[in-house]
């Protein structure tokens, strides 16, 4: 460990009111965007500014495990979308009836639409075989690569760049159109683009999916169960 220097800490304090407002801003107009993409290309700098904004995510013993892998070859994400369209109709036969129709009638045009395609993976192996913070939980290197993801999904809001996250296709499908080794695990597909418009409410609660839960139900206190 190297000493700390006079300048390592600064104070903290909290946001304005307008700072603070525009970061809850961003966290609830968030969006999952499935097919409202324009094709209009983002700009290189605007890219930087998304993934600086995923390299700066929390992450457990300081490991960073995180890739991106940016894709914006048709003949590329042609293959991604097929790989998904794959599975995607798999997934549609685990539902029954009435909602097998409404999951059908979704739709998960993002991998073609979006300009912008983005990998996003987890190399457990970075900072070798015994990681603070990762001692007792392996999975720590995940969940980290997850806060990448979200840290680039409220970022794109504020660009006012829309985000979706892939989530149905076979992992090894997806690791040989991208050349990605066996060690390292894909955490998310996701589709990256201008859009126009969001919804006001989460697509799958407009559409009759499912609802959000409240919150008040959610929290305990001092323990499972207790309110």
């Amino acid at each position: 460990m190297r000493p700390l220097s006079g300048d390592a800490l600064q104070r903290a304090s909290a946001f304005s009111g307008d700072e603070r407002d525009a970061v809850y801003r961003a966290i609830m107009t968030r969006r999952d965007v499935r097919d409202q993409f324009l094709p209009d290309p983002v700009p290189e700098d605007v890219l930087m500014r998304l993934l600086a904004a995923a390299h700066h995510a929390p992450s457990v013993g300081f490991m960073q495990p995180w890739n991106f892998i940016v894709v914006d070859d048709a003949a590329v994400r042609r293959r991604v979308w097929e790989a998904f369209d794959r599975a995607n109709h798999e997934a549609a036969g685990m539902f029954d009836g009435e909602r097998q129709a409404t999951y059908r009638s979704l739709k998960l045009e993002g991998i073609l639409k979006a300009p912008l395609g983005l990998c996003i993976t987890c190399d457990p192996s970075r900072s070798g075989e015994v990681v603070l913070g990762r001692t007792h939980n392996p999975r720590m290197d995940s969940y980290s690569t997850v806060c990448a993801v979200q840290n680039l999904w409220l970022a794109a809001r504020a660009e006012g760049v829309g985000v979706g996250w892939v989530s149905i296709f076979h992992e090894s499908e997806l690791k040989e159109i991208l050349g990605v080794p066996a060690h390292i695990e894909i955490v998310a597909w996701l589709c990256i683009g201008y859009v126009d418009e969001l919804y006001r409410e989460p697509e799958l609660a407009v559409k009759g999916w499912r609802q959000r839960l409240p919150l008040e139900e959610l929290v305990f206190r001092d323990g499972w169960g207790r309110r």
